[in-house]
């Protein structure tokens, strides 16, 4: 044999041995499926509302009250930052 056929071999088998391994799998019900489904949608959910409202409105005030306000309550880079038209 040559080298070619010898590759095609190999990824028959490979392919017939993945086949193999799939019939082998327990494979969940339709509720059980659906359920874990709800779950995924429900944490993503849940992460989506912390990280996009929550997280985000804390680390917008922590930047703001380190980085831009100049001690008088206003923000420092308000009004005149010394570029002339």
């Amino acid at each position: 044999m040559d080298e070619g056929q010898v590759r095609r071999r190999g990824r028959f088998s490979f392919i017939g041995e993945v086949y193999n391994e799939l019939t082998r799998v327990t494979w969940p019900d339709r509720n059980t499926t659906f359920r874990l489904t709800l779950l995924v949608i429900a944490v993503a959910t849940v992460m989506g509302v912390f990280l996009g409202l929550i997280w985000d409105t804390i680390l917008t005030e922590v930047v703001e009250r380190l980085f831009l306000e100049d001690g008088s309550g206003r923000l420092a880079f308000d009004g005149d930052v010394g570029i002339q038209a």
